[in-house]
């Protein structure tokens, strides 16, 4: 049985009742990939890029703003050959002065038209995240 009967294959989403090993499972058990990212040590957007570019192992010329983001998630993973599909998973996004509500909003959005990017295709992208 599926751990994903009620969710999307197109979704992000708070991690809300999944936990990180049973995400990483399904992952393995669906032939996709899982990146996972944990942000809680960082303060800034900056910081918060850093965190995810490292966790998911995206260029070194990787340019730390939302733009460059979003072609990571879509295009330059696309440019790699087929994709079986994505389960990602962002945990303690920070709350701070440096990483307010809107800039979570905005990573959230990149989050978010990647999804709908890779529905287009026909690829899921489900992703979870967390707030500290």
């Amino acid at each position: 049985m599926s751990l994903f009967k009620t969710v999307p294959p197109n979704v992000v989403q708070s991690i809300r009742a999944f936990r990180v090993p049973e995400l990483q499972a399904e992952a393995v058990r669906l032939g996709q990939h899982f990146l996972y990212a944990y942000c809680a040590e960082a303060m800034t957007k900056q910081q918060v890029l850093s965190k995810i570019a490292q966790a998911f192992y995206f260029p070194k010329h990787f340019g730390k703003n939302f733009d460059a983001l979003a072609d990571c998630l879509t295009e330059l993973a696309y440019k790699a050959g087929p994709q079986p599909g994505f389960i990602v998973v962002i945990e303690q996004l920070p709350n701070t002065q440096k990483f307010d509500k809107e800039a979570r909003e905005i990573l959230l959005d990149v989050f978010r038209d990647s999804a709908d990017y890779w529905a287009e295709k026909k690829v899921a992208f489900r992703v979870f995240y967390s707030f500290q």
